[in-house]
């Protein structure tokens, strides 16, 4: 039995997650798997109703789920985001999740602004540290609004964390014989930090002959990535850069609509969650994108132990593109529901 926690959040987070719901219960029921699902009630919602983002309780009990599966987090109804910090990096940091998967696929040629693309040419796992770097919140201002304000924003990054990040994009790339692993960093400007990622990276290489490696500067990579995408296989980045190259490759393949992600630690809860936000705009008009949550959703499966049920989801994904059963961000004319179905009954063969 998998004890899978359901966090729809915000905004289109609650029709994406139903879909990937739906589309879970559908292979459950084909596959004989034991799925149990419990959906808590965490995002703007509560927050406004009730002040608290998530309670010492809730941390609690999320903590003995398998997996958790989150739809979206942000509302403008709260301006600052504090209830999406609290929960999302919430998870992240108290749980230790250093790995952020972020996989990129393009399923048809069409879906790319790059011309005389295959959709073999762009096929990128992206390894991003999740639990270093700048976006710790180690820093602060000085002399805050007047002229001499001084902010300082600390890039804080442990041999521990450099080491176990690295080490997680080889082994992936060795258990699924890709062909080489890229290092993307800033050296030759941040120095000290760099010399740390790139004397670990040429370490903990010199452990896996098989797999090939070279170190690229983030720049240089992101304009690569455009020029020459068949180039990339696994990329293993520091937090910012991970996070910005990501969405650049996920640009390569039709957007975030497509874009799934994990955030894991081996042997505890993973929270998986697609890589598109709330997208209020959107919200009660049955036009959200369910794919990225569909594919978020096999990301799980697979990490649960079910690798061919999760192939099987993706190949659905990949059927549905390919004919055209996409809503209207893909050039297709159905609702968000109506896909959900659509892959269900593909799946249903």
């Amino acid at each position: 039995m998998h004890k899978i926690a359901l966090i729809p959040g915000d905004g289109i987070g609650v029709d994406v997650t139903r879909e990937a719901t739906k589309v879970l219960r559908c292979v459950s029921d084909q596959h004989n798997l034991a799925l149990k699902f419990n959906e808590f009630d965490l995002g703007a919602d509560k927050f406004l109703r009730t002040g608290v983002a998530i309670t010492e309780d809730e941390w609690t009990e999320l903590a003995r789920y398998d997996a958790i599966l989150l739809g979206a987090m942000g509302d403008p109804r709260v301006p600052g985001n504090e209830h999406a910090r609290a929960i999302l990096l919430g998870m992240r940091f108290r749980f230790d999740l250093y790995i952020n998967l972020r996989p990129v696929r393009l399923f048809h040629p069409r879906f790319s602004p790059l011309r005389d693309i295959k959709a073999s040419d762009v096929d990128i796992v992206i390894f991003r540290e999740n639990t270093e770097g700048l976006y710790v919140g180690v820093g602060g201002q000085f002399k805050r609004g007047t002229a001499d304000e001084v902010a300082v924003q600390d890039d804080v990054n442990t041999r521990k964390g450099v080491e176990r990040i690295i080490r997680a994009a080889f082994e992936y790339a060795r258990a699924k014989k890709r062909r080489k692993v890229t290092l993307t960093d800033k050296a030759n400007a941040m120095e000290h930090v760099g010399e740390l990622w790139r004397r670990v990276f040429k370490l903990v290489a010199s452990e896996y002959p098989d797999v090939k490696t070279d170190a690229v500067y983030v720049d240089a990579l992101a304009m690569n990535m455009i020029l020459k995408p068949a180039d990339y296989d696994v990329i293993v980045a520091p937090n910012l850069f991970g996070d910005i190259l990501s969405d650049v490759a996920a640009a390569l393949v039709g957007g975030l609509g497509l874009a799934p992600s994990a955030n894991l630690h081996p042997g505890r809860p993973g929270l998986f969650e697609p890589v598109h936000g709330s997208a209020p705009t959107l919200v009660g008009t049955n036009r959200a994108n369910p794919l990225a949550a569909v594919l978020t959703a096999a990301l799980m499966l697979e990490h649960l132990g079910h690798p061919e049920v999760a192939r099987s989801m993706e190949s659905a994904v990949a059927s549905a593109v390919e004919a055209g059963d996409t809503t209207p961000d893909l050039g297709g004319a159905l609702g968000t529901d109506a896909v959900g179905d659509r892959i269900c009954r593909r799946l249903a063969g």
